[in-house]
């Protein structure tokens, strides 16, 4: 069976050993990634012409990964826009994982909260989904998910035809939606840190259909 092919954005760090930045990708989603049959293929953050690098590789879906808070490293906050234009006008799906969750609420023109409290670093806790076909495979409308981000995003604060799929049951902020046009989706968990078999199936039911 042929391997669907994924884009997957990087991270930009700072290294005290080198005088130049790195991109970076957690080598838990290559592991699972490749669990459900789909090539990885990592896109830099530094080419100039980022639309004839994806045009050459011929992609069949993009993940937007996380790490780095949006303005913190503005040459990957103008790659992943760019990525996101191209991916619309390519009718290619999106999927965004915490950050990239973010940089697609503030394409289509939603915004964050940044908190200091730290109620979503590091944490465990449940959500509430919506009978949405992504979930069709649950058996449950409650999940537990991890939890990495000080930012959250409100109904309030939501982009342009983005429509919640999914709420933290706590504090009621957005933990997933879809847009109502395109194939794009964003969660705030880190289903590469979790590997379980709802994060599996998730990913590979978005991208096979």
């Amino acid at each position: 069976m042929k391997k669907i092919r994924i884009g997957v954005s990087t991270r930009i760090i700072h290294s005290e050993n080198y005088i130049d930045d790195r991109d970076t990708l957690s080598h838990d989603w290559a592991s699972l990634l490749e669990k459900i049959n789909i090539l990885p293929i990592l896109i830099p953050n530094s080419l100039l012409e980022i639309e004839e690098f994806l045009d050459e590789i011929e992609l069949d879906g993009i993940i937007l990964s996380g790490g780095d808070n949006i303005g913190e490293f503005p040459l990957r906050d103008k790659n992943e826009n760019k990525i996101m234009e191209y991916a619309i006008n390519k009718k290619i799906p999106v999927f965004g994982v915490c950050r990239g969750m973010q940089i697609i609420n503030q394409f289509f023109g939603g915004d964050i909260i940044r908190t200091t409290d730290r109620k979503h670093v590091g944490k465990s806790h449940s959500i509430t989904v919506n009978k949405e076909k992504i979930f069709s495979f649950l058996d449950d409308d409650k999940i537990m998910v991890n939890s990495f981000h000080n930012n959250i995003i409100i109904e309030t604060k939501l982009g342009k035809n983005l429509k919640v799929i999914a709420k933290d049951t706590n504090d009621e902020s957005v933990e997933a939606f879809v847009h109502s046009n395109y194939p794009i989706i964003g969660i705030m968990w880190h289903p590469e840190r979790m590997k379980d078999k709802n994060n599996y199936n998730f990913i590979k039911i978005f991208f096979n259909e």
